[in-house]
């Protein structure tokens, strides 16, 4: 096995969905699933091309209700490719039964982002023809994709008929529980063709969005001779197509060559995008030339996030790897930077979850911020740009400050649904996930790791700053004073668990101190007002004015700092919220047996009339995300400070009264537990990591890869390699490493990005080497364990490690 290519050996139609969302081709500007070119959307198959930031909105009367949804859309489909032998034989599609596979090979070269198919089929005659397929979209030339087609006639001669589309007609039907709701995002504009090349324009139809396809067709012969077939057209409205003939001799070969341009109306420094969709078609470069740019360009990508693990004998883990950190830049990368774009949990794989920004960033951006960090600053910008929204969402709940939506889309507004349908039971339920004010943490707990990071204080300065402020300012707004505990309360909302959303027949949903919510809360206070003090003493005034800050709210910020509620058990296990300890054991070994499956918990309980809010279960980490995101000292610190004692056994203690009640329902569960015991139990955290790894290319929720990756569990992954066995950690000013590395890894290499220096890492069981190169600027500190060093461009700084 090679750990730069994902190989599927054998047609499936079964797995093809699943497939497509592996084999997903992108840039940060555009993607595209890896559906055969010859396929249309149906139970096998989905094509899809999605643009970042390309949303939607419809409305749809389901079941008596007024359901609203903004989604990302699928834009037109450019791949459409198929042949024939002859005017009347059947065109090539696998599933018609009419042709006998000899030979099926995909291959994702994720070293070079091109996508290959190998297939070879007998038709009812007799006819044996080889298919060879290459396909990308640019990582170098970001408005361009291509898809090469070589069929070879093996034993046979005579006419060969292509058929080549634009299609337009598309919808957003990918994921099946949406289906009943409206689904048609575009409406045709303009089709045309001139020559060798064709192009379509669609507009979607609330948002008024305007999508341009320019494609170019060229066919060659057996000796890569240019060939000039009658290329005839047929227009419809949203559908443009192109039929031609050649004639092929025994053992000929013939490629189509089709290279895409793709522009919108957020594009930047363009005329219009149907006019620069066709300039950039016509001038395109050949295929092949353009591959050796691709090629080039993700050879430097792979220089910043190449992550290499040596494992003991097991290349799947160095190729599972490389596929997240692939996927990872098929969503973000340096062509995302001047996007008005966020972090899509789902990535641009697929429909699942609409294509909404949630709280899943907080597990992407750490591996950005030492790789690539001007795009977790421009993604960090999407979140700024939507402060004035988030402002509003918190006044019209009632609060001061900001409070950021759980599910965000085009313009920052509250997307969650108020109710959703259990797939199960077929009923609906109220959705109250609006509650999980925590998504206010993980925006605030970015900004302050990029700033760690990267001392970027201009950023700090005019806008992460600010943001941090805002949601200070939330928090102290729904924090209440309880005069009998004397501490204060965060009342009525939701943890990242899930499964809570409510008390056991309460009316009103909601959970009180929620012990992450809380903790991280009296986190950002302090962050708020060091961020404050870290500023220039122009830019403080600067925003105390325009602010309108004052010293009692700054004081109050302190109070609430020291005397936010965390609930404990009785026996000191740290509570996930106030009364989880009196909830019902829940009966697990009963629950297996019946169900097998049983990460969805939550839909089992409804559909037999019970709910998760009676039980003492997790879907995923809840409080152990406060082991996950801060460090031991931190958070011994912080507890401190709001005068609680948090030692060692507290930790052990939690981590596995909550392990044990975790059905591990979301792809984030297993790598937030294997992270949270990296330092006890290395094995164990070992095999959860190689879980996790498995999540999406394993599909171990049965179903959800193929509507879209999960962006967060991947590049998660990854983080954990990059700082929870390396120890590595920005704070105050130190890049502390504490290299802890799991018995079956033998050594993990590494390039980071810190405070505009970048430092080559390479960690074996004996020893710790960092280098750089002595052109580069800057001084550090580098901490190793318990040891400062100071550290300067061209050392060579190498600690034996016990």
């Amino acid at each position: 096995m090679s750990i730069w290519t994902l190989t599927y050996e054998g047609y499936d139609p079964a797995s093809e969905r699943l497939r497509e969302a592996l084999c997903t081709v992108g840039n940060g500007y555009l993607a595209t699933r890896g559906a055969a070119p010859e396929s249309s959307a149906g139970e096998y198959h989905y094509p899809g091309t999605y643009l970042a930031g390309y949303f939607n909105r419809l409305d749809t009367e389901i079941h008596g209700r007024d359901v609203s949804n903004e989604s990302m859309v699928n834009m037109p489909n450019w791949l459409p490719l198929a042949f024939r032998i002859g005017e009347d034989g059947p065109w090539f599609d696998l599933d018609s039964g009419e042709w006998e596979i000899l030979e099926y090979v995909q291959e994702l070269d994720l070293r070079k982002g091109v996508l290959s198919r190998r297939v070879r089929v007998r038709d009812d005659t007799g006819r044996t023809t080889a298919i060879a397929q290459r396909r990308f979209v640019s990582m170098g030339h970001r408005h361009l994709a291509g898809l090469e087609t070589t069929v070879h006639a093996e034993d046979w001669s005579g006419t060969l008929e292509f058929r080549s589309a634009i299609d337009g007609t598309v919808a957003n039907t990918g994921v099946e529980r949406y289906l009943d709701l409206d689904s048609v995002h575009l409406e045709p504009r303009e089709a045309g063709h001139d020559g060798e090349l064709s192009w379509l324009a669609v507009e979607t139809n609330q948002s008024r969005l305007r999508v341009a396809e320019a494609v170019r067709l060229r066919v060659f012969g057996d000796e890569g001779q240019p060939l000039e077939p009658a290329f005839a057209y047929e227009t419809s409205p949203g559908h443009v197509e192109c039929t031609f003939a050649v004639e092929v001799a025994e053992d000929e070969l013939v490629s189509v060559e089709k290279i895409a341009a793709i522009f919108g109306s957020h594009d930047k420094a363009i005329s219009e995008p149907l006019a620069e969709a066709r300039a950039h078609a016509a001038r395109a470069r050949s295929f092949d030339d353009l591959l050796v740019f691709q090629s080039l360009t993700w050879s430097q990508l792979w220089r910043r996030f190449e992550t290499s693990v040596d494992p003991d004998g097991d290349d799947r883990v160095g190729m599972v790897l490389n596929l997240h950190i692939f996927h990872v830049l098929q969503t973000i990368s340096h062509n995302s930077i001047d996007l008005d774009v966020g972090v899509p949990a789902r990535g641009l794989h697929g429909e699942a979850y609409r294509g909404h920004i949630f709280w899943d960033e907080i597990f992407v951006f750490p591996l950005i911020n030492y790789r690539l960090p001007a795009l977790t600053r421009a993604l960090l910008s999407y979140r700024y740009r939507r402060l004035n929204e988030a402002r509003r969402l918190a006044r019209d709940e009632g609060h001061a400050g900001a409070l950021y939506p759980w599910q965000s889309g085009s313009n920052g507004a509250e997307e969650t649904q108020t109710y959703h349908l259990n797939p199960l039971s077929g009923e609906w339920k109220p959705d109250n996930s609006h509650l999980q004010r925590h998504v206010n943490i993980a925006v605030a707990y970015n900004v302050w790791s990029y700033y760690e990071v990267t001392g970027d204080e201009e950023f700090l300065a005019y806008r992460g700053a600010e943001m941090l402020i805002e949601i200070a300012r939330f928090w102290a707004s729904i924090a209440t004073y309880n005069k009998v505990t004397d501490r204060y309360d965060i009342l009525g909302v939701m943890g990242p668990d899930e499964y809570h959303d409510g008390y056991p027949d309460a009316e009103e949903p909601g959970l009180d101190n929620n012990a992450y919510t809380n903790v991280m809360a009296a986190w950002t206070f302090c962050r708020a007002q060091e961020a404050l003090d870290a500023l220039r003493p122009y830019r403080r005034e600067e925003l105390w004015e325009r602010l309108s800050l004052g010293r009692e709210e700054l004081e109050s910020w302190d109070e609430l700092s020291r005397k936010l509620a965390v609930p404990f058990h009785h026996d000191g296990v740290i509570s996930q919220f106030e009364g989880y300890e009196e909830l019902e054991e829940f009966d697990w070994e009963d629950y297996r047996a019946r169900y097998g499956d049983i990460q969805r918990l939550d839909r089992i309980l409804h559909a037999e009339g019970d709910t998760p809010n009676r039980y003492k279960v997790s879907k995923q980490a809840d409080v152990l995300m406060l082991f996950y995101l801060l460090s031991d000292e931190a958070l011994a610190e912080l507890f401190a400070r709001l005068g609680y004692e948090c030692t060692s056994e507290t930790i052990h203690a939690t981590i596995d009264y909550y392990l044990a009640r975790t059905s591990h329902g979301s792809t984030l569960s297993g790598l937030v537990h294997s992270w949270v015991i990296a330092r006890r139990d290395r094995g164990r955290s070992w095999e959860l990591f190689v879980e996790a790894l498995e999540s999406d290319v394993s599909d171990v929720q049965g179903g959800t890869t193929a509507e879209g990756i999960h962006l967060g569990a991947m590049a998660g992954t990854v983080d954990l390699l990059q700082r929870a066995y390396t120890g590595l950690n920005a704070r105050e000013g130190v890049l502390w490493f504490d290299p802890a590395l799991p018995d079956p890894v033998r050594g993990l290499t590494m390039t980071i990005r810190y405070h505009g220096m970048w430092l080559g890492v390479e960690i074996t069981r004996e020893r710790l080497v960092v280098t750089s190169d002595a052109a580069d600027s800057g001084v550090c500190q580098i901490g190793v364990r318990d040891t400062l060093h100071d550290y300067e461009p061209g050392q060579t700084l190498e600690v034996r490690l016990g």
